[in-house]
């Protein structure tokens, strides 16, 4: 919900089109890829799904990383957002790595 809400203040406020929908598409992605492994058919199916939410968190964190760059958010907002990717970044990585390594 907050790269939503980031999108819809970037777009409203910041007027900014293009690279905003790039971290909607990636932000919105990781919790869609969490949802789906939650209905996987198969252990490879689920570390699949995880494993494309992990490339989208840190495709994310890209995006958090130029927008602070380029002064479209604060440096506040950036590492609030950032530690809370880097938080589910790591809850992915151990979860994937627990899945391998069960039967």
């Amino acid at each position: 919900m907050r790269i939503v809400k980031l999108y819809n203040y970037l777009v409203r406020e910041k007027h900014e089109y293009h690279i905003s929908k790039q971290i909607e598409k990636s932000g919105t992605s990781i919790g869609a890829n969490i949802h789906e492994a939650c209905y996987a058919s198969s252990k490879a199916d689920f570390i699949n799904k995880f494993q494309i939410a992990l490339k989208e968190c840190y495709e994310t964190d890209y995006w958090l990383g130029i927008f602070k760059a380029t002064g479209i958010i604060t440096e506040v907002e950036h590492n609030d957002m950032f530690a809370k990717c880097s938080k589910i970044r790591k809850l992915l990585i151990a979860s994937i790595s627990t899945a391998k390594k069960t039967g």
